[in-house]
């Protein structure tokens, strides 16, 4: 199912998806097979209707009640339609008209892919489901990911990794796809992701280091008892205080000791140094294409007297 109903963006590229735009005859096939597809939204008019660009040469318009599936009771925001301008949308084809030119034009209805994507996918979704996702946005405490045809999902900040950070900038980008776990869903259906738990164990993540090593670290807070230099998404240390030693910096740092049962890795601060930070490539511990659904994560170590676990 995940094939059929990934994030906005995932299909445009398809042969599928082509074969079907390219020409007249293929829009007609895809209103007949109720198929989704995918093309960029290159204007919204005055009206609030966009419009589509499609490679056949046929004009796509969504009207602005097609271009999103919203609860009853509930408005179409106009923001909502201004931000999909310049970015690919899916849609069903659910007709055809001609304008005063007689020119065709296909009627095309985002809601209707989202309403199908809801039934037969979102609705099926559990706490653990380990699924893909795409950023639309990012704010101070989270991200907002397209879990599906556009449905939008938060990844609040605390879930993104174990190491705390300032903002979702620092992890993520808009457009970045990646993966999720479920987390909850609510009364009203809304679905929450999360993602530190991809991304490994302390042990899995101190495997990587070893005492006597001078390792690359960023530099996450500054306390007066210390300082918490991140070494990976989900693994920092503490290092004792140094003056003149600033959040977000990047830092060399000695490992003086690791203590797997008190879940510590003790650092010293050789040098730190202002540069743009480096967002490296999220590292995944659990294999989403081997592993859709996860029960139990824990991230404490064996014998660690504080656990840390997230139950679905």
């Amino acid at each position: 199912m995940t094939n059929l109903y990934k994030p906005e963006g995932a299909r445009i590229g398809t042969i599928q998806n082509r074969e079907y735009l390219s020409s007249l005859e293929g829009l007609e096939k895809a209103l007949e097979k109720q198929v989704i597809l995918e093309a960029p939204a290159i204007l919204c008019d005055h009206n609030f209707n966009l419009h589509i660009s499609l490679p056949s040469g046929v004009i796509g318009i969504i009207p602005r009640e097609e271009c999103e599936f919203i609860k009853k009771n509930e408005e179409i925001k106009d923001i909502a339609i201004l931000t999909r301008v310049g970015k690919p949308v899916c849609f069903k084809v659910i007709g055809f008209k001609r304008d005063d030119s007689g020119d065709v034009i296909a009627i095309l209805s985002r809601k209707a892919a989202q309403r199908e994507c809801v039934l037969n996918y979102i609705s099926a979704l559990i706490p653990g489901d380990i699924i893909p996702v795409r950023v639309t946005h990012l704010e101070n405490f989270g991200a907002f990911v397209d879990i599906g045809c556009g449905i939008v999902s938060l990844l609040s900040i605390d879930c993104i990794s174990v190491s705390r950070i300032a903002h979702p900038s620092v992890r993520l980008g808009v457009g970045d796809s990646m993966f999720a776990v479920v987390k909850s869903i609510d009364e009203r259906g809304r679905v929450y992701v999360t993602e530190r738990e991809l991304l490994g164990s302390w042990e899995e993540n101190v495997s990587k280091f070893s005492e006597g090593q001078t390792v690359r670290g960023i530099v996450r807070s500054v306390e007066n008892y210390g300082i918490f230099v991140e070494l990976t998404p989900n693994l920092a240390g503490l290092a004792e205080y140094k003056e003149n030693v600033y959040p977000e910096q990047t830092a060399a740092v000695y490992i003086k000791s690791i203590i797997p049962d008190k879940m510590k890795v003790k650092l010293i601060i050789i040098d730190t140094v202002d540069e743009p930070e480096y967002r490296q490539p999220l590292e995944y511990f659990i294999n989403p294409k081997e592993r859709s659904h996860i029960d139990l994560w824990t991230y404490s170590p064996p014998g660690s007297k504080k656990i840390i676990e997230s139950v679905f």
